[in-house]
């Protein structure tokens, strides 16, 4: 069989890859080894974030208790766990009903859907391998998405009964009496705020730093790890892991600090979130010669080294985000089969960190600013000056925007710490990706009362026509600029 596409993996960057192709009406097959909809659905992006909705419904409805004049109330594990898997069901599902609806009806001449382990074996030839049987079919192109899966560190024993990935975590039947968290980046803060926003399980969490998530603000860090501690979260800071074993059916582990003090702890779980690997193996015959590094496939704006075979998604060194893939997956279509509006860019991806509160931003922040060596002003709002904020009863957060330290006041990034971050930030994104500054939204006619209301506020106090003068609301407000390494207050 001969198709204009074939795509191998059938989840967020391969599902949109195929479906992209459907509008330059090519001949389109999809393969998939296992499970429609990748990681993205079955232990990874969906699960995760229901896992953390559900913790944090609970967690808000213990701290209204004393409203209710009730006792704190039990959570069932496997009425969570069920709840998750209907998620991860529902999405599966819907994606599974559209792909067999087009494969069936309106694109059944276009479109072909295989579930089999697929393998490359010359520059135009796919080998697909259904139990023993073998097919071969051709394509023009190829595009590689075979996605990836949590990594593993050979010295822990990791077994997920004990010591656990992402993946065994679907496969817990209670919520643990205590857990220890290796990996202090954004997974493994979003999972210490889930366990810990149950109120079931007391997290430890190894931080090789003096804070969480190094890459991020310092203010930013200060409310979610503030937040942690008040939940119970022990962070063990400057901290690396020496050791780890089973005994007894519980996970014993062995700190040392950086001043060389050693301490033991034992828990009931563990779990590793160090990062993710990507599905390579076996994928292509050495003889395809398709170029590879540690850290993915080496591409040239999705294109690998052989002029028609691609990859996207968390088989390059790029971002491994769901978003990203699927943008991934359609820019390499239209890169085969037509013209892309505009060049693949990263610095405009829109992120949200599912943590407590939600941390959504896009652009830059200040840490990378100044690692670029850049002048910029930036206007920080407190969420206790939004009425939407005081309305919700939480008014934990703020709005950070940062501009360039011209007159032209051009947009480099914004982050959201707070309720409704993630609904905040899409209007700036929209902007910075036109290249536009702050006077768009300086006028803009919100609905009242809403979280983007303060982003207006933001900008209107670097405009110098705020309704709140920082210098009257110190501490809550504030409008610098950042230039030659320090800071200066803007006085209008």
């Amino acid at each position: 069989m001969k198709y204009d596409l074939i795509v191998i993996g059938g989840g967020p960057s391969g599902y949109a890859a195929a479906m992209r192709a459907l509008d330059f009406k090519k001949k389109v097959l999809l393969i998939e080894k296992n499970k429609l909809g990748g990681a993205g659905v079955t232990n990874g992006a969906l699960s995760s974030k229901t896992w953390w909705e559900l913790s944090r419904e609970a967690s808000a409805f213990r701290k209204s208790l004393n409203r209710y004049n009730i006792e704190i109330p039990s959570i069932s594990f496997k009425e969570i766990q069920n709840e998750v898997r209907k998620a991860v069901h529902e999405r599966k599902s819907m994606l599974e009903e559209h792909l067999q609806e087009l494969v069936n009806t309106s694109y059944s001449n276009l479109l072909d859907f295989k579930i089999g382990e697929a393998r490359v074996i010359g520059q135009h030839e796919v080998e697909i391998l259904v139990g023993a049987k073998k097919e071969v079919v051709r394509g023009d192109y190829i595009i590689l998405a075979t996605g990836s899966r949590p990594r593993y560190l050979p010295e822990l024993p990791i077994d997920e009964k004990h010591v656990l990935t992402s993946e065994g975590i679907e496969d817990m039947t209670d919520f643990p009496e205590s857990m220890v968290i290796v990996g202090a980046g954004v997974i493994g803060c979003e999972y210490a705020t889930i366990f810990s926003g149950f109120g079931r399980t007391k997290v430890h969490l190894i931080d090789k730093g003096d804070r969480i998530l190094p890459f991020e603000d310092e203010d930013v860090v200060r409310i979610i790890e503030r937040n942690m501690e008040n939940n119970g979260v022990l962070i063990h800071r400057s901290s690396r892991l020496i050791s780890m074993r089973i005994v007894n059916n519980r996970v014993e582990y062995e700190l040392e600090y950086t001043d060389g003090s050693r301490e033991v702890f034992n828990v009931e779980k563990a779990l590793v979130s160090v990062g993710r690997v990507a599905n390579l193996e076996d994928l292509w015959d050495e003889k395809v010669g398709i170029d590879i590094s540690k850290r993915g496939i080496h591409n040239n704006d999705t294109q690998t080294n052989v002029s028609n075979i691609y990859a996207v998604g968390d088989l390059t060194a790029d971002i491994s985000l769901v978003n990203v893939g699927e943008l991934e997956g359609r820019y390499a279509v239209e890169r085969i089969f037509g013209l892309p509006d505009r060049k693949l860019v990263y610095e405009n991806i829109s992120t949200i960190m599912f943590l407590s509160p939600e941390v959504a931003g896009v652009g830059l922040n200040e840490t990378q600013a100044k690692e670029k060596g850049m002048d910029y002003k930036v206007v920080t709002l407190e969420y206790s000056t939004i009425p939407r904020a005081i309305a919700k009863r939480n008014t934990q957060g703020f709005i950070k925007l940062l501009v360039t330290c011209d007159n032209h006041m051009k947009i480099l990034g914004m982050k959201v710490v707070g309720n409704h971050a993630s609904s905040s930030i899409q209007a700036v994104a929209v902007l910075i990706s036109m290249n536009k500054g702050i006077e768009e939204l300086a006028e803009c006619v919100h609905p009242h009362p809403s979280i983007t209301e303060g982003i207006q506020e933001c900008v209107r106090m670097l405009m110098g026509k705020s309704i709140f003068k920082p210098s009257a609301l110190r501490g809550r407000l504030s409008c610098r600029k950042f230039v030659d390494g320090s800071y200066e207050d803007i006085v209008f």
